[in-house]
Order: structure tokens, then C-alpha cells, then sequence
């Protein structure tokens, strides 16, 4: 097992050194504050993208990687580039089938050779082979197929190369309000040339649908590999053919909804899809009526996340409900054994937390003490399981944490509310809850983004279903809101992000957007919300790829851009808040990831994150 951190202490540097060669010269680094964090100990992601007549070939720069490492770009065995100022570099006039290899340079010592390079072999993207269940029939009679729906990332087998974790949902999955029967819920692993490692039958007693299912795929226990965690039932089928439960139980009753039984929580081996923990699920359902009504909508109303809890390691969030009473959960898994850190119950916590959550959650560090904290809509969870601040605003649908004001320390907070009586949309310091600006009440405000998205205004924009104006970072209007009001990518040259919605790519304008990119032959999830499978720094430098199913459902195809950036930043999977925003971004209403600092317009150099890999 290796050790490398980005701790500047000597200690630090005589072990970097005794890894990857003596460190550059020294220089003033700006690091990250509070305590080192595991993370992934990832391989240079090297990829190859068809551009134009030439090839871009992007590679990470790790944040473990000692400050000045420049590096050296081969085309088989020559040498092709040398580059001190971009992970990225463009091949003119190279075969689409050219092998690539970089070598990081450290004080002057050219290091081993990366991988080789990763080919998007349909020139743009590269697809993924996956499996479709196969159909199958209701009690009721009522046949159905599967679509491959959200997906998360882990290094399953600790090689530094990140494996794909798909959910598949049946065609008859169904909201939470609907009564009826679902399909089975399953849960695959893949790597990316198509080889299934494991598949997961989660069983009849789990109903399908975006609220029931959220899944986390995480290195959680540190060993070098990613677990996987969701709520399972009587007669969910492990990765290695193991029930967990009573096989034959039905627990369904003549509505489709599973109203009782016993509910688990399951940790899986990320390589086989073994079950290695199983719990009882926290919080139970007890009376059905008591999360908001009887039938069973508000009662199966789940969210799930990963936080570091003590600013070093990462715990697994776990929750139910969030219209009436609100239950967060928070676990670690260690030694092969999941146990509870603490719960947070709105009905001991008061009443002004009740009513407080959102179709999703964030977690990120908000009081800047070095621990993570989970915002759960118009209230946040302190990192030791107590009530933080609760904005008395109501449920809402999307929500947004990141740092969207470069000359202000510390994190920004917005989101939309569903209530009518309520701001339509809120800018809070998450910190305290206050609340800094909002729009005026518009009854149930379905949609809100928060990002960088024009270079005409310093910082973050903000933008609702609710509202006609894009917001600068006092809540002034600054004239044409975006097209489209979902997600958010980067994806060209510069810092400033791009809208990502259905299967486009569009870079906003006060005239007018510009289209970057329309998929072929791929469909959006989730209805109405049509989000990719996916949208993650998967490979190469730090802009982001993003996932979509094929039409078939045969294959995940991963777009990434052909467009050249000068600039250098550390991958965003070694930023922590990021990290833990591309886990939870499959739960329920899913939401873009933010890093923990500024990317945009005039961005100063972020910090060097203060991390570990083992």
C-alpha cells in the first residue's frame, strides 16, 4: 500500500520524492485549508479525441502531483511535446489509431510512462458495450423493458482507471404518487470496454423509480477500491448470486407499494458486487402516515450522499423524507463492517426542521472548519449530526452549492423553492442560512442553475423556471436568461461553463446561445428532467465528459470535447466537494457537481488540494 499526500511539511516532500522522484524547485504553494483527504490514487486518465485532422490528447493533473511537474508527450516512442503550461496538447495531421504514453517531469527526472492512451474510437466518443436485462410481466399482467438510466464512477479494482456503475429502470417505473406495480431494479458494473463485473438484482420488494433507488459508489473503508452502497429488501440478489433476506417474500401489496417488510442497507464489494455489510435500513418506515400521508408517497422518499464527516475519511449519508419529517443517516464502513456515526431526526430536532428538505441534496464544507456538511435543501446538517441552520423556506427542487464569488471566502447556496408563499428562488450563505437576496414568490418553481456561464459579469449567474432574468451575484437582472434550465458543463477552451440539457451543449450569449454539440443516436433520463447518465471529469485534463445511453440502451456513450484549453488545472475528481458531488449526483432530482472554489471568468489559481491516495 502507497502513501502520497500534498502536505507541504518536509516529512511530505522526503516521501513524494522517494515516489516520483525529487520535487521541483520550491516555490510559495497555496494549499488547501483543513485536514488531508483520502481520494482515489488515479492514473493520468490519457485520452485521444478525433479533432478535425489530428488528435487532442488530454491527460489529468493530479493533486498529488508536486508543484512545477511538466511533462513530456510520446506518439509511440517519439517524442512529440513538451508542456509546462496545459495537460492538453493537439496532434495535427496524426492517424485517428496513434498510441500515446506521457511522462510527468519532476526536477528535471522524466518519470514513467502513463498508460496508453484511451481511443475514442467514434471519433468524439467512445462507447461502452452494456447488457439490457431482459423484460418481464407484472403481477397485473403488464409487460415491460429496461432503459439504462443513471450512473456513477468508482475504481473498482484499485488500477486507477475509473469503472462505470449503471442503474437499469424498468419502462413501468413510477413517481413516488403513482400507485401500480414496477419491474425489478437492477444494478450493473462495467468496465470501459464493456466487461459486466457484476450485476445486482435488487428484487421485488424494491420499487422502481427516481425517488426509491439512490446509489453511492465510493472507496469508503480506503483500501485502494470503490464500494457501493444502497437500501436493499427481502430477496435482493448480490453481484455474486447471494439473497439477502427472505427470498420468497412479497411484501408488495394490491397498489404496487412496499409498505412493509424489513428494509437493509447493503455495502458491495465494487470488483464482485458481493455483499460484505448488510444493517437494517436507518430510518425505518415506522407508521406510514407519519412522513405526510397514508398511501405511501412521502414515506419512500430517499436521498443519499458521502461526506467527510471528520475531514479525513469518507462516511456514507443515507435519508428518508423530506416534504413533512426529515431523517439523515450518516455511516462509516470500516474494517468490513458498516456502523452508524450519528442520525439527525427532525421530530427530536424541532419543528423548524421539518418540511426543510429538497428532491436532492449537497455536501460540502460550509463553516469552513475542515469538515463536511450536508445542505438538505433550506436547512443543513453540522458535520456532527446536529441542526446547522434552517431557512424556514420549504421543500424545493434544485439546489446549487459551490463557490460562485471568487472575491468572497467561504461557499455560496442557491436554490428554488416549491412553495408559493415562499421566494421562488434564494442566494444564501450557507454558513448561517442567511438569506442574501430572492425572487418573489411563483408558485411551485420546478428549475434553478447557478454557474459561470458569461464573462459580461463577475462570478456565478443564477437563473429559475420562475424567473425571465439571468441574476448576477447581487440578484440584479442582467437581461436573456439561458435556453435551457438544467445542467451545466465545461466544455470548451475557456473557464467560463456550458449548458448541458436533453442531448446538447450549448455556450450562453446575451444574443443568443451557440450550439457545441448535438449527440446522435442517444436518449436523455428521467422524463421531463432529461439529464445524462452521467456528467463527471471522467479522463484527461479538467474539463468534463458526459454520458448518455444509446438509443438501443446497447452501449453508454461518453462525449468528450475536441476543443484545445490553455489552461492547467488539477483534475476536478481531486477536488473533495466535486468528488463526492459526482456520487451523489444520480439521487433523485439530479443536479450538476461544483467544486469547492471558483472556476470562471478571471478565476485566480486555485489552491492545491490537501489530499491523500493510498
Amino acid at each position: 500500500m502507497r502513501l502520497r499526500t500534498t502536505a507541504t511539511t518536509a516529512a511530505a516532500l522526503a516521501l513524494a520524492a522517494a515516489l516520483t522522484g525529487p520535487p521541483a524547485p520550491a516555490h510559495a504553494v497555496r494549499q488547501a485549508a483543513g485536514p488531508a483527504k483520502q481520494m482515489e490514487d488515479l492514473d493520468r486518465g490519457l485520452v485521444s479525441v478525433r479533432s478535425g485532422s489530428g488528435n487532442l490528447v488530454s491527460w489529468r493533473l493530479l493533486g498529488t502531483d508536486p508543484e512545477g511537474v511538466t511533462f513530456n508527450l510520446y506518439r509511440g516512442s517519439t517524442r512529440i511535446a513538451s508542456l509546462a503550461a496545459a495537460t492538453d496538447h493537439l496532434d495535427g495531421g496524426a492517424a485517428a489509431d496513434a498510441t500515446y504514453t506521457v511522462r510527468a517531469v519532476v526536477g528535471g527526472v522524466e518519470q514513467a510512462a502513463s498508460p496508453p492512451s484511451l481511443r475514442f474510437t467514434g471519433g468524439a466518443y467512445l462507447d461502452v458495450p452494456i447488457q439490457p436485462p431482459p423484460g418481464g410481466t407484472t403481477p397485473d399482467g403488464v409487460a415491460y423493458t429496461y432503459s439504462a438510466n443513471d450512473a456513477s464512477v468508482g475504481d473498482m479494482d484499485g488500477d486507477g482507471q475509473y469503472e462505470i456503475v449503471l442503474k437499469w429502470d424498468p419502462s413501468n417505473a413510477k413517481d413516488n404518487s403513482q400507485s401500480g406495480y414496477t419491474g425489478n431494479v437492477y444494478v450493473d458494473a462495467y468496465r470501459l470496454n464493456g466487461t459486466r463485473l457484476w450485476r445486482l438484482d435488487l428484487g421485488r420488494n424494491i420499487r422502481a423509480g427516481a425517488h426509491y433507488t439512490q446509489f453511492q459508489v465510493y472507496d469508503y473503508d480506503g483500501d485502494g477500491r470503490a464500494e457501493v452502497a444502497m437500501k436493499t429488501a427481502d430477496g435482493t440478489r448480490d453481484g455474486a448470486g447471494a439473497v439477502i433476506g427472505n427470498a420468497s417474500a412479497d411484501h408488495r401489496n394490491s397498489s404496487g407499494y412496499v409498505l412493509s417488510g424489513p428494509e437493509y442497507l447493503t455495502m458491495f464489494d465494487g470488483l464482485t458486487g458481493a455483499a460484505r455489510s448488510t444493517v437494517s435500513y436507518d430510518p425505518p418506515r415506522g407508521t406510514v402516515s407519519s412522513w405526510g400521508d397514508s398511501y405511501g408517497n412521502r414515506v419512500d422518499r430517499f436521498l443519499a450522499g458521502t461526506a467527510y464527516l471528520d475531514g479525513e475519511r469518507p462516511s456514507l449519508i443515507m435519508a428518508r423524507g423530506y416534504y413533512t419529517r426529515s431523517v439523515v443517516a450518516a455511516w462509516d464502513f470500516r474494517n468490513g463492517t458498516l456502523t452508524k456515526r450519528w442520525t439527525f431526526d427532525s421530530n427530536t430536532a424541532g419543528s423548524r426542521w421539518t418540511g426543510q428538505g429538497s428532491h436532492s441534496l449537497s455536501v460540502g464544507d460550509v463553516d469552513a472548519d475542515g469538515r463536511d456538511e450536508i445542505v438538505y435543501g433550506a436547512m443543513a446538517v453540522d458535520d456532527n449530526g446536529t441542526g446547522l441552520w434552517s431557512t424556514g423556506t420549504g421543500h424545493g427542487d434544485a439546489q446549487h452549492l459551490g463557490d460562485f464569488e471568487p472575491g468572497r471566502a467561504g461557499l455560496e447556496y442557491f436554490k428554488v423553492s416549491e412553495s408559493g408563499s415562499q421566494p421562488s428562488s434564494l442566494y444564501i450563505d450557507p454558513r448561517t442560512g442567511q438569506i442574501r437576496w430572492s425572487t418573489p414568490a411563483s408558485g411551485d418553481n420546478g428549475r434553478g442553475v447557478a454557474g459561470d456561464v458569461w464573462s459580461g459579469s463577475p462570478g456565478g449567474e443564477f437563473w429559475s423556471a420562475a424567473d425571465t432574468s439571468l441574476r448576477n451575484l447581487n440578484g440584479g437582472a442582467l437581461g436573456r436568461e439561458p435556453s435551457s434550465v438544467n445542467f451545466l458543463i465545461w466544455w470548451d477552451g475557456d473557464p467560463v461553463r456550458e449548458l448541458l440539457d436533453q442531448t446538447r451543449i450549448d455556450k450562453y450569449g446575451p444574443g443568443g446561445d451557440t450550439r457545441l454539440l448535438t449527440a446522435s443516436g442517444v436518449h436523455s433520463n428521467n422524463g421531463t428532467k432529461a439529464t445524462p447518465s452521467l456528467s463527471a471529469d471522467l479522463f484527461g485534463d479538467w474539463r468534463e465528459e458526459v454520458v448518455w445511453p444509446t438509443s438501443d440502451n446497447r452501449a453508454l456513450r461518453v462525449y468528450a470535447t475536441t476543443t484545445p484549453t490553455d489552461r492547467r488545472l488539477y483534475t476536478l475528481m481531486h477536488d473533495p466537494q466535486y468528488r463526492v458531488a459526482i456520487a451523489w449526483q444520480n439521487t433523485a432530482y439530479n443536479q450538476p457537481p461544483h467544486p469547492g472554489f471558483f472556476i470562471g471568468d478571471g478565476m485566480p489559481t486555485p489552491a492545491r488540494p490537501s489530499i491523500y491516495v493510498r
